[in-house]
């Protein structure tokens, strides 16, 4: 088969090769284009000569580009990935400094709370250009696969106003499924069935099987219980699963930020997470993690070269959608797995505009969603109060009506825990402000919110969080490497 994929946001070197290893897993992809795409040359630069490796160590036909023309690397493109972060680093440290001011204390930012509203804010806007590039230039019908985050506002506008044929990605729920495996004691994952269903980052396990055997409750509860890790790693998850009755597939750190009654009070937030890793809550988490990864990757890039001369393993192929995906809409060879789609009447007890995250199945014919799913009432409550946030703050993107961001942000469930309306409408002001760069649709509101700054009279803290770690030092990193390799 030859077709071609274009990948934007390919600087994201470690995920786009992932990506790529997975697909060139399929026999039949081996003589596809890969054209990738992104604002750095640097990184495209540094990713095209890892592929590069690659493809000439396991003596492959496939093609690879780099070029920082977008439209060029959309042109004829039946599928794109999109792996953008708007802002990089720099904005997504305002995503996390900012709300710490006016005490908001998040782990990642990326999906809801304040620094996930302002993501999306930036995100928007890329998006639709991304969109009215593949109507444009892509081959007719190209498929649109987003893995950017936030997921549900980017899925919901380029559905709704970029009309591209796109479904959202993600990897929780995988990694939710392998922990409970862990747990239950399952050779194999293949032992677990399970259905999720949801919205992304807050997706559902409700219905577990091991092995054609129901799994209970009470059964999964001591059984995270007893583990001698996850009963400290997940103490957030474990009890919302004691409250609600089911397991959530999101991360520790992350489900933290959707419910507000975890981290609302900083004397609370120690309580439920936990700090050998960054995913279990610590204070602006990803954030650090994205730092030294960014660090580790630019001082170790000649080591990351060597390891692309490997060949390519199928056995090793990642459990991330897109491969399977493709390989079931180009060979029927049927793939299930979890899905952002519009939602349609999928989960009845949801919003039809939604954007929602359930089980479908994929072959020839597309991805056929299971429909007439009916989630725990608790879990819909939760699931629609960051759906009506995600709403407000997609139309706020689109319209640039800075008052209805405001209104977005006020209505987050952790903000609105925290935070007055006065110190909610100074936050976003200063979050306009200081990321006006890569917000074009609120030019015309800046101005006035430099005004309102300079004469406010809210009070502020520094203030590094609950639970803050600083960025490590590339010595330090090879230090840690050094000592976990010789503990092995």
């Amino acid at each position: 088969m030859s077709f071609k994929i274009a990948i934007i946001g390919a600087g994201s070197v470690g995920f786009t090769k992932k990506l790529f290893t997975d697909i060139l897993c399929v026999t039949e992809f081996q003589d596809v284009e890969f054209a990738l795409t992104d604002m750095s040359e640097h990184n495209l630069q540094m990713i095209k000569q890892i592929l590069d490796r690659i493809v000439e160590s396991n003596k492959l036909p496939t093609k690879v580009t780099a070029t920082t023309n977008r439209r060029e690397a959309l042109s004829g493109a039946r599928y794109i990935i999109s792996c953008v972060r708007v802002g990089g680093l720099e904005a997504y440290a305002d995503d996390i400094r900012i709300p710490l001011k006016y005490g908001i204390d998040q782990c990642v930012g990326d999906t809801i709370c304040a620094g996930g509203i302002l993501y999306g804010q930036r995100n928007i806007p890329v998006i639709l250009d991304f969109c009215k590039d593949i109507r444009e230039v892509a081959e007719p019908g190209a498929k649109f696969l987003n893995y950017a985050n936030p997921m549900a506002m980017n899925t919901w506008a380029a559905i709704e106003y970029g009309k591209v044929d796109t479904v959202g990605l993600c990897h929780g729920v995988q990694h939710g499924a392998e922990q409970i495996a862990e747990v239950l004691g399952a050779k194999s994952l293949s032992e677990l069935d399970y259905i999720c269903s949801g919205i992304n980052h807050q997706t559902w396990f409700v219905d577990l099987k091991l092995n054609g055997r129901k799994i209970g409750r009470d059964e999964l509860i001591a059984a995270f219980e007893a583990h001698p890790v996850f009963s400290q790693q997940e103490k957030l998850r474990i009890d919302v699963l004691k409250r609600f009755g089911v397991y959530s597939t999101e991360s520790n750190g992350h489900l933290s930020e959707y419910l507000p009654w975890y981290r609302k009070r900083p004397e609370e937030i120690m309580k439920w997470i936990d700090m050998s890793d960054w995913i279990h809550g610590e204070t602006g988490g990803y954030l650090r993690y994205s730092t030294e990864t960014r660090n580790w990757f630019e001082t170790e890039f000649p080591q990351f070269l060597q390891s692309a001369s490997k060949p390519i393993d199928p056995a090793k192929r990642s459990n991330e959608h897109a491969s399977h995906i493709l390989e079931a809409l180009e060979t029927g060879r049927v793939y299930r797995g979890h899905f952002n789609v519009k939602n349609n009447g999928v989960i009845t007890n949801l919003p039809s505009d939604a954007i929602i995250e359930s089980p479908g199945f994929v072959d020839r014919f597309g991805i056929n969603m299971v429909s007439g799913i009916t989630i725990p009432e608790a879990c819909a409550a939760t699931c629609i109060a960051s759906i009506n946030v995600q709403r407000m703050s997609v139309h706020a993107a689109i319209s640039g009506d800075i008052d209805l961001l405001k209104l977005a942000v006020l209505h987050d469930p952790l903000v609105g825990a925290v935070a007055t309306p006065d110190e909610v409408w100074q936050m976003v002001d200063e979050m306009i402000v200081a990321q006006s760069r890569w917000l074009p649709q609120y030019a015309h509101a800046v101005p006035a919110a430099k005004e309102r700054l300079a004469k406010s009279t809210v009070k502020t803290r520094e203030w590094d969080g609950a639970a803050r770690r600083n960025v490590r030092s590339i010595e330090e990193l090879r230090a840690e490497k050094a000592a976990l390799r010789q503990a092995v």
